[in-house]
């Protein structure tokens, strides 16, 4: 019984960072109906800032986090402006494809900048482990939930109350009628970028400073997708059921099934088996907005 304890705790703790990163997907779609791939990259780059504001400029962990929240946002508004403006009006598969181009974009730069070296962040968490009953958790981890945890919570304020994000809402629901209504569609675009870049470095940081970086780190974001796809691509609370079940799945699976499976790699398949369950009963996903088309 203790060890189930400790691989649910221990996967509601990166299931937490899981729905932080997929809020970078999350962010981007609700505005735009964008699907962006280059999510994981901009969550590397975040944690490249975050790494150079602790190491390079000696800079405290909070003011290094928002030394990632500022890069990777501003990356993320040139890039807004300078590549997808441009295609605004055009189909999305068309947008979708130059993100996917963009993400090898910003791997090579990370590589040119910051070199293939595999980096660990210095220690800004205390050492000693976190005991949660029978269950121990890493203070890494779990400092790096509770910043997930927090992050979340402010989004889904975000989206739910503030002017912008209503407005941001209404985009993503009907860019007519938003525009109509006196919503500067180019605007909310701008702003959803700059927020899901944000959203993915704070990620990135968090993971970082569990694990370290490298600009391999953005493969995660491929690994975040089923999460969105699970929780439903526009819904923040879908975001965070979908970032905890797949972290609970991959733990138990880790736990109980990777020891009798030659190689030990059950925990990595079973969230996409999982996934496809679902959609095939859900297909937008356990709390996404289902779309009626009639023909």
């Amino acid at each position: 019984m203790d060890f189930l304890i400790q691989l649910l705790v221990s996967g509601v703790a990166v299931g937490g960072v899981y729905a932080l990163v997929g809020l970078g997907f999350v962010a981007i779609f609700k505005a735009t109906g964008i699907l962006n791939f280059a999510t994981g990259e901009f969550m590397m780059i975040g944690a490249y800032f975050g790494y150079t504001a602790l190491v390079g400029l000696h800079l405290p962990f909070w003011a290094a986090l928002l030394v990632a929240l500022a890069g990777a946002a501003a990356v993320a508004l040139v890039v807004e402006r300078a590549l997808l403006r441009p295609l605004f009006g055009q189909p999305t598969i068309t947008v979708v494809m130059v993100t996917l181009g963009l993400s090898s974009i910003l791997k090579g730069l990370a590589q040119i900048i910051w070199t293939a070296e595999f980096r660990s962040f210095p220690r800004s968490f205390p050492r000693k482990p976190v005991f949660l009953g029978p269950a121990v958790v890493p203070s890494r981890l779990f400092y790096g939930f509770l910043i997930a945890l927090a992050a979340v919570a402010v989004l889904a304020a975000f989206f739910r109350y503030a002017r912008a994000g209503v407005a941001m809402r209404a985009t993503a629901s009907d860019q007519g009628a938003a525009y109509s209504l006196g919503v500067d569609i180019r605007r909310m675009f701008g702003l959803a970028w700059g927020i899901g870049a944000a959203a993915a470095a704070l990620g990135g940081v968090v993971v970082g400073t569990i694990g370290g970086i490298s600009p391999q780190l953005g493969a995660l974001g491929l690994k975040v997708f089923p999460v969105v796809i699970l929780g439903g691509l526009d819904s923040v609370a879908g975001a965070i059921v979908g970032g905890i079940l797949i972290g609970v799945l991959e733990n138990l699976a880790g736990g109980y099934l990777d020891p009798y499976v030659p190689g030990g790699s059950v925990k990595e398949v079973v969230p996409f088996l999982v996934l496809l369950l679902i959609l095939l009963v859900r297909p937008y996903g356990l709390f996404g907005t289902r779309e009626i088309e009639r023909v």
